[in-house]
């Protein structure tokens, strides 16, 4: 429900330092409107002919639709958004049309529209509460599916969409409260899901032409279970599990027979799999400590192909229809994404995009660095770790324990203007993947399973000791900051454990468990079960407890500064959780400051918002935990 996941990037090639005359370090300090000069981009979709990539920029201080010309690199602005932001999601077959998602002010209520090239606009699903999917076009290239509940606020039907008129057809109604992970293209076969717990679900693969259901889950062997789509040939099924081991795997089930074979299995989880066009190539996708890992087979051979070496990390790709182009996001923790092209035939590889402020070196930025420390009863806790390139003995810097998003999300090794940002102005910075952080087994992952604001928060607590050892850290000078439930475990923190952090940031944290878990939007109904067997049932005896972990009803203990950021829109974390939180810890007259966005919902998109948001942040820290 409340997870944040974020992109990753992996080793850099470039220098920890810059060196003046004399090897004495020469840094230099950017104000907010140089970080956030910087340009977020994301997707990357051919257009028919391959000469153009659509894809999604906050070039303009927002999110819009932009393409670029791969031969030129030269780029052009689709849309002009100045109140909404607009996510590129592909080309209309054998059109220039395109077709973007969008919803109002990060209510989190998506919509498909599609831009003609004569610049008319056309919401394809335009229910006031209808919450629309792009999945993707037929084998044909005649219809776009898509999921939409608009039928029911509660479950997703999949529907497709003729492109000639656009009318729409369901084509499989979800009366069971599934979730339709796939389909196969001739739609004979579909895969369903049912989530039992936040590690555990069921899979199915139900056939239309006999009407059975056939579960490829194990019930007396609960685990993880995730499509990976069907063969052209509607032979083969193809999938990941974590069935009996620690780590996801992935798996080919024959449709007929039933037999199965792991076909790609390492020492971390697949996190995807899916194969090209005319399936010459499968693209793998690993979570390997904290960064993404890929692997290209070539699916003649069974061997991977070779990449073309590049300063970062390869996070996503896309290969065209033709299969001789392919799209590459890739980054590094110190530089944004970008996106290059790489020519499988002849090998060239080309940078399109630029996305680094050229007013920022990158050398003066801090490389994230994977480290691991002790916690209180012996268990090893990974993290991701920024330190300041002032930082020394004789410079001792403060520092931030961060916790990211979740329950069971995970920090990983990619770029954060904000995290940049406060580093650069002298904090370092310990992200933390406590207990029930996903990426590290399913034992580590179910670890905090209604154990919240307990062993978890001890786990952030020993980061701070951990960074009490580090000799260039003032250790009287630690603080916490974390979002969504990173939120939460900041308050837990600050109300639990007062003496511990300085100070705490608290950006759109939950705070009362109880309000929360009843006020679940109706659209993620299939996962309301499998959140209350992780966090407990507010409507049984587990309220008791949901109580007693929520820091709103203990703000009396709240004793050291706190600033507290929260989107009027956010359908995850309501306002009025801060809200009251806020006036809760006044009551104490402990120092606490609130920041506002009318038009942002569970995270902030607007640059303007993100600089006045993190600006303010910085002047809080500065204020109160750099103070001499």
């Amino acid at each position: 429900m409340l997870r944040i996941l974020f992109l990753i990037t992996s080793i850099s090639f470039l220098p920890l330092w810059t060196l003046a005359q004399g090897n004495t370090y020469v840094h230099k300090e950017y104000d907010i409107e140089q970080f956030f000069a910087n340009n977020r981009i994301g997707g990357g979709a051919f257009s028919a002919d391959e000469s153009k990539l659509l894809y999604s920029s906050d070039e303009s201080g927002i999110f819009n639709v932009r393409e670029i010309d791969v031969m030129t690199k030269e780029s052009r602005a689709i849309t002009q958004s100045t109140e909404e932001s607009f996510f590129a999601i592909d080309y209309v077959p054998h059109s220039n049309d395109i077709l973007y998602s969008a919803d109002k002010g990060g209510n989190e209520v998506s919509h498909i529209y599609l831009l003609a090239t004569d610049g008319t606009t056309t919401d394809l699903t335009p229910g006031e509460e209808e919450v629309a999917n792009f999945w993707g076009w037929s084998d044909d290239k005649k219809y776009m599916y898509y999921t939409s509940n608009g039928r029911d606020p509660q479950y997703f039907d999949l529907y497709k969409m003729a492109i000639d008129g656009w009318e729409s057809k369901m084509v499989y109604h979800n009366s069971d409260g599934v979730d339709i992970q796939d389909f196969s293209e001739d739609e004979s076969y579909y895969a369903l899901s049912k989530t039992l717990t936040t590690s555990s679900n069921q899979l199915w693969i139900y056939s239309t032409e006999t009407g059975e259901k056939v579960e490829i889950s194990d019930p007396a062997n609960p685990g993880s279970y995730g499509s990976s789509g069907f063969s052209k040939d509607n032979s083969t099924f193809f999938y990941t599990t974590d069935k009996g081991k620690e780590f996801n795997y992935l798996v080919a089930r024959n449709l007929k027979t039933g037999e199965e074979d792991v076909i790609y299995e390492t020492d971390w989880s697949v996190r995807y799999s899916y194969l090209s066009e005319t399936e010459k190539y499968r693209v793998i996708g690993i979570n390997e400590d904290g960064r993404t890992s890929l692997k290209i087979l070539d699916t003649t051979t069974g061997n991977a192909i070779e990449l073309p070496e590049i300063n970062g990390n390869v996070q996503a790709v896309r290969i065209s229809e033709s299969e001789q182009k392919m799209r590459m996001t890739v980054g590094l923790s110190h530089t944004p994404n970008n996106l290059y092209l790489y020519d499988m035939e002849s090998k060239e590889l080309t940078q399109l995009t630029e996305t680094l402020n050229p007013d920022i070196d990158a050398t003066h930025l801090a490389q994230a660095t994977v480290v691991r420390y002790t916690s209180f009863d012996g268990l090893e806790i990974p993290a991701i770790y920024y330190k300041p390139n002032q930082a020394t003995v004789d410079n001792k810097v403060p520092a931030l324990v961060w916790v990211h998003g979740g329950p069971g999300g995970q920090s990983r090794v990619g770029y954060s203007s904000t995290i940049q940002y406060l580093v650069n102005h002298g904090y370092a910075i310990l992200a933390v993947n406590n207990r029930g952080s996903s990426g590290y087994g399913k034992t580590f992952y179910k670890m905090d399973d209604k154990n919240h604001g307990d062993k978890d928060l001890k786990d952030c607590i020993w980061g701070k000791k951990w960074l009490q050892e580090q000799a260039y850290i003032d250790g009287d000078k630690i603080g916490i900051i974390g979002g969504s439930y990173g939120g939460y475990m900041t308050m837990a923190a600050m109300a639990f454990t007062p003496d511990e952090f300085e100070v705490g940031v608290n950006i759109f944290g939950v705070t009362n468990w109880l309000r929360t878990l009843k006020s679940i939007p109706p659209y993620w109904e299939s996962f309301r079960n499998a959140l209350y067997e992780e966090l407990g049932d507010p409507n049984t005896a587990d309220s008791v407890r949901l109580y007693n972990i929520s820091p709103l009803f203990h703000a009396e203990q709240v004793k050291n500064p706190v600033m507290v950021l929260q989107g009027a829109n956010d359908p995850r974390v309501l306002q009025i959780e801060s809200d009251e939180m806020v006036e809760e810890i006044k009551k104490n007259g402990t120092h606490v400051e609130y920041v506002i966005f009318e038009d942002e919902g569970h995270g902030f998109l607007k640059k303007e918002n993100q600089m006045e948001g993190y600006g303010k942040v910085l002047q809080f820290l500065d204020t109160h935990l750099k103070k001499e």
